[in-house]
């Protein structure tokens, strides 16, 4: 039965992803069974063990591709413009196969537009109008999600969902959705009366008497799952360039010429011309800067006059003087290219033991107040904190690729992409989502997914939600940007609307225990439903576009579907035998303080190199949310580029804990931008820092009494 509406229920406890164990493919494994399932074998995993990071703004394959393209022309199969996570879903299927496949991020990092700012629920599908593209993506894509995570491991929780009824106008709400998701092909639904709903969910609103169960619901960290998605689609042969803005798409002839624009923050541009280098990030790759491309031409060249020399050495029609200087000249070589490659470039000294005191000293402490870093709904489009306005971006190349493929994915300017070939069969009409996020010591409150009854209009409503890693999010709002009163609603009354909302789902909350806010933009279409087609203007350039929730749920699925359209377009997909699913996570369960150690800048640091990787895997880095050197360093050696404390923010939630990188308390992320420095032999100052303000609807990082005061008012005002 229902508790006292004034007593909160005690504190249940629930299992946190990483505590004590891990979520791994829908169900919860304690730490002494994470071996061998979330933990595999490495030597299983796509990503062989490598020791170097990726050059600037690229993935290590798609830099050599660059370099090879000195010697003939590239043309790529399949561009793909947008790396959330639909275009990284589509990257990885793709993968699969023996294809030359690009993929085009605008922003700074993979998962910087609405998959970074979204809920990460993984929806049943139940709400979905009834043979719209919703519909018939949304179910079988959340079935797939099991198989992806015993795959990925980015972290997947089969928590179900509760759609809660007050009244009896809202219980026969909940019976048009089940028989809505009836004719979706959603199983297991059910509705749940009163006694068993506060059994599963004791601190729910007092006043509920049913609620829709849809025990096939699922929550994900949605950045974490694209991360894995274009992680692994790297791993597997698929070139990613990021900072790169799409500027214009022109088909001549059979193919397609897309022209980039390459941007770097203006802060790393400065850093670099201070030191005279170029800031194309051409001399950023692990030993040897502005070495990798001309090194790896000259690789490509060398090999194709060794082989060549060894053909005229090795035949007996040529005269044995000829062979025998062919064989000299093929070793001399060798040689001088062996001497080339190894050595260390000019102006860049050759990465050994590093220290990261000196670094972290050196830099600037994070900012936590002024509006200076304030995103504009515009920059939302293309990656929000992390696109090139956003950080004062400055063009620092023009790139042309040519492909037989061209698939849209750019979320908000997926309209943008369409009308440069003509075609303007549809617009987006972005709708902001703005959220609150609570300390993980609300995240007992409740373990599923807690929706209201939808809104005809505005969907499925303002939610609460524990996730992956136990803080409890509110939110999001639905504000129209075409809709001027909607899109500039103050900060306190959009604080206030999600408060208000969520304690009619959820009363028990506590809003002073608030420490983050953000907001993201998704982007509807003006068709009203997703556009999953080839154009009309050109079978070969492929829309995926308008996709609003519940597309995370639906990603999986939407790739089947691109692949599909493209072969019926003429695409020929020979299968890639060397295609390896599997991928190792980055984080490591931990038990407490076992095994690890923390202290101030210095005392446990290791010196950067392979024999201190057991002192790594002790040394605490974010305090907070005991994020390791280790687990730094190993995603910094991954297949995807970062150059900044927000990418590992992203990966390791070092940054993301209760004191949100507080100097004063443990100054996580100058240690994180520390062994930035170190592991792509970079200054700090080369290094990005969390941006602030960036979407967030709170005054300052750091918030202080007062504002808590002011959450708590806003919670009672309605």
């Amino acid at each position: 039965m229902p508790p006292n509406a004034s007593q909160a229920p005690p504190d249940r406890k629930l299992p946190q992803h990483g505590v004590k164990g891990a979520y791994y493919a829908g169900d919860w494994i304690d730490i002494e069974d994470c071996a061998g399932t979330f933990q595999p074998d490495s030597s299983k995993c796509s990503q062989c063990p490598t020791r170097s990071t990726c050059p600037r703004s690229q993935s290590r394959n798609a830099a050599a591709a660059a370099a090879s393209s000195t010697e003939k022309e590239v043309v790529y199969d399949i561009v793909i413009v947008g790396a959330g996570c639909i275009g990284s879903a589509i990257a990885r299927e793709l993968s699969r196969y023996s294809l030359k496949t690009l993929l085009l991020e605008s922003a700074d990092d993979v998962s910087q537009g609405a998959t970074k700012g979204n809920s990460g629920i993984v929806h049943a599908g139940y709400d979905d109008k009834p043979g719209s593209l919703h519909a018939k993506f949304c179910w079988p894509g959340n079935q797939m999600f099991p198989q992806l995570d015993r795959e990925l491991r980015f972290g997947y929780q089969l928590n179900g969902s509760l759609v809660l009824a007050t009244n009896q106008d809202e219980v026969r709400i909940l019976d048009e959705l089940m028989e809505r998701g009836r004719k979706n092909g959603v199983k297991r639904l059910r509705i749940v009366q009163k006694e068993e709903l506060f059994e599963m969910e004791p601190a729910l609103n007092p006043d509920a008497i049913a609620a829709l169960h849809a025990p096939d619901a699922g929550n994900v960290i949605p950045y974490e799952f694209a991360i894995a998605l274009a992680e692994n689609a790297v791993d597997n042969g698929v070139e990613l360039r990021i900072r790169r803005e799409v500027t214009d798409i022109v088909k001549k002839g059979e193919l397609f010429e897309v022209d980039v624009r390459h941007w770097e923050p203006k802060t790393y541009v400065d850093a670099r011309e201070k030191m005279g280098k170029s800031a194309d990030g051409s001399e950023s790759a692990r030993g040897g800067g502005g070495s990798f491309v001309f090194k790896s031409g000259v690789a490509v060249s060398s090999l194709a006059v060794m082989v060549k020399g060894i053909m005229m050495a090795l035949d007996e029609n040529v005269n044995n003087n000829i062979r025998l200087q062919s064989a000299v000249a093929t070793v001399f070589v060798l040689v001088i290219t062996v001497i080339i490659v190894l050595k260390p470039s000019s102006g860049t000294k050759k990465r050994g033991p590093t220290e990261l005191k000196p670094a972290v000293d050196k830099c600037s402490p994070p900012i936590g107040s002024g509006e200076v870093g304030k995103v504009e709904v515009t920059d939302m489009f293309t990656g929000g904190s992390g696109s090139w306005n956003a950080v004062k971006g400055v063009t620092v190349g023009r790139e042309s690729v040519k492909c037989r493929y061209v698939i849209n994915c750019a979320g908000s300017s997926s309209d943008k992409i369409a009308r440069m070939i003509g075609d303007d069969s549809f617009y987006i009409k972005p709708r902001l989502g703005d959220y609150l996020l609570l300390n993980r010591n609300q995240g007992h409150l409740t373990r599923r997914t807690i929706f209201p009854c939808p809104d005809p209009i505005l969907g499925k409503g303002v939610l609460v939600q524990a996730t992956l890693w136990g803080n409890l999010i509110l939110g999001p709002t639905a504000r129209d940007i075409h809709n001027k009163e909607a899109r500039d609603m103050s900060q306190s009354s959009v604080q206030e609307y999600i408060l208000s909302k969520c304690k009619k789902l959820v009363p028990y909350f506590d809003p002073k225990e608030t420490f983050h806010a953000f907001c993201g933009a998704r982007s509807k279409s003006s068709r009203g439903d997703w556009i999953i087609e080839p154009s009309a203007k050109d079978g070969s350039f492929i829309h995926v576009a308008g996709i609003d929730s519940p597309g995370l749920a639906g990603s999986p699925a939407i790739a089947l579907e691109v692949v599909r359209l493209l072969k019926a377009a003429g695409l020929k997909t020979p299968p890639n035998k060397s295609f390896n699913p599997n991928r190792a996570p980055i984080i490591t369960p931990k038990a407490g303080m076992r095994g690890l150690k923390m202290g101030p800048v210095g005392k446990n640091d290791s010196n950067g190199t392979d024999a201190e990787e057991a002192k790594m895997a002790s040394n605490v880095i974010c305090k907070c949310e005991k994020v390791t050197e280790l687990e730094v360093v190993r995603a910094m050696r991954r297949s995807l580029p970062i150059d900044s404390s927000q990418a590992i923010r992203k990966r390791t939630r070092a940054g993301m804990g209760h004191c949100q990188g507080d100097p004063e308390n443990y100054n996580c992320e100058c240690r994180v931008k520390a062994i930035i420095a170190r592991e792509n032999n970079v200054t700090v100052d080369e290094v990005g820092s969390r941006p602030w303000p960036a979407t967030t609807t709170l005054s300052k990082r750091w918030i202080d009494d007062d504002e808590k005061k002011d959450l708590e008012n806003r919670m009672a005002a309605q």
